[in-house]
């Protein structure tokens, strides 16, 4: 694939926003209002927020197959954007939504009112070396320059998280380098890099353009291919004086959730004909099989717990906070949504919207040689890179200046640090 190609199928993906992931700011707005209780006139009026993102289908088929009026709620679904969504959460203009562990993790401990009660699905993130290097293993990144969009993204927490599990320290031990998705395979190209860290799709079109292989895979390797990446999210006023509706807006987005395992074919094709996510069916369908959307509780509180002793270990969290702790404060458990009840729950299986056959990493990419840009320039996002959803850099993260390179890469012009305040 030539630069020129690459560089215009990446431009479209860095439009995309993150799904994933609840930030620090808590900007009020003042006049907000939280759900309604359920009268003789009729249920509970619950607002649901998402970003119109490939990996958000369970909130569309929760809607669409009236999963929410089956509990005896009025759900209003608004899109918004991601500033809006984490204030929103936060201050109880909307009930409800899920994110990234990581992102709702941080916050929490910087006083955000928030619970989780229940996981949506795994996740999609690599780490990722030039197939030039002898690069082969997690340790054999310790000194060497490692890639990302952007410092606080989720490809970056993730490729942190593994590092420090291995006794690499994230903050010391690598070079970061900052750089637009669409300079990747060039900086990979020209060395300025050594490896990287990434999200769908840019880790599937790497691969198949056979720059990079895969060091460490999300979906695929242990312990992380068993942990949730997404888990629901509410707002802690509302789960705690209200857990009844807390309780039935969670099993109706876990119900998506496993009606979306049974059926990505066919949540893929809701999701696009409903106009909730700007891509077509092809890609749709296929970024959704790359997900396991498997529901659950326990496992989901589990990983909250996992997920906060790793952000503690690479750096992330406060020194003195207790990650145990914080780990327990975060999770709610709620009437009625449990794995038993899960494994009792019965979806309908839709015919011809099983899973379809997966494609090889040349021919998803040949998929977006024919769609260069779905709609409106964007294609596809899960737990992606935008510059607008980070989490914020603090304690000796903040002293951290990675370096950065612009898409041009000028070979004669060498990368120049970041001294931006973070």
């Amino acid at each position: 694939m030539s630069a020129t190609r690459w560089q215009t199928l990446c431009r479209s993906f860095r439009l995309l926003a993150l799904f994933l992931p609840l930030a620090v700011s808590v900007g009020m707005l003042s006049g907000c209002r939280g759900p309604t209780v359920p009268t003789a006139a009729g249920p509970a009026k619950i607002k649901i927020c998402y970003l119109g993102l490939t990996c958000e289908p369970p909130i569309f088929v929760a809607y669409e197959n009236g999963f929410f009026q089956e509990e005896g709620l009025d759900v209003e679904l608004v899109k918004t954007d991601w500033n809006t969504m984490r204030n929103g959460l936060a201050d109880g203009r909307f009930q409800a939504s899920y994110s990234f562990i990581m992102y709702l993790i941080k916050p929490m401990e910087m006083g955000l009112d928030l619970k989780l009660t229940g996981g949506i699905h795994t996740g999609c993130l690599r780490i990722q070396a030039a197939t030039k290097t002898n690069i082969k293993t997690v340790a054999d990144l310790k000194g060497k320059r490692v890639g990302v969009t952007h410092m606080g993204s989720p490809p970056f927490l993730f490729a942190s998280r593994v590092l420090a599990n291995k006794g690499i320290d994230p903050k010391k031990e690598v070079e970061w380098v900052t750089m637009p998705g669409d300079a990747m395979a060039k900086a990979l190209d020209q060395g300025r890099i050594e490896a990287l860290a990434s999200a769908e799709p840019i880790g599937t079109m790497l691969l198949a353009g056979n720059k990079v292989r895969t060091v460490c895979d999300q979906a695929a390797d242990a312990p992380y291919d068993d942990e949730y990446c997404c888990i629901v999210v509410v707002n802690g006023k509302f789960a705690r004086e209200d857990p009844t509706t807390a309780a039935k807006v969670t099993r109706a987005l876990l119900k998506g959730a496993k009606w979306v395992g049974v059926n990505p074919a066919a949540a893929a094709e809701l999701a696009v004909e409903k106009n909730y996510v700007a891509a077509t069916r092809e890609i749709n369908t296929q970024a959704i099989a790359m997900l396991k959307f498997e529901p659950g509780v326990d496992k989901a509180r589990r990983d909250v717990r996992t997920a906060a002793l790793d952000m503690k270990k690479a750096g992330f969290l406060k020194n003195d906070t207790d990650a145990e702790e914080l780990a327990k404060k975060a999770w709610q458990d709620l009437d009625g949504v449990t794995d038993d009840w899960l494994k009792g729950l019965q979806v309908e299986k839709v015919a011809g919207g099983g899973c379809p056959p997966k494609l090889s990493p040349a021919d998803f990419a040949a998929l977006f040689d024919r769609h260069l840009c779905c709609k409106a320039g964007v294609c596809l996002g899960c737990c992606g890179d935008s510059g607008e959803a980070l989490l914020p850099m603090s304690g000796e993260w903040a002293l951290v200046r990675p370096l950065q390179l612009d898409s041009g890469l000028n070979p004669e012009e060498g990368p120049v640090r970041v001294e931006a305040n973070r």
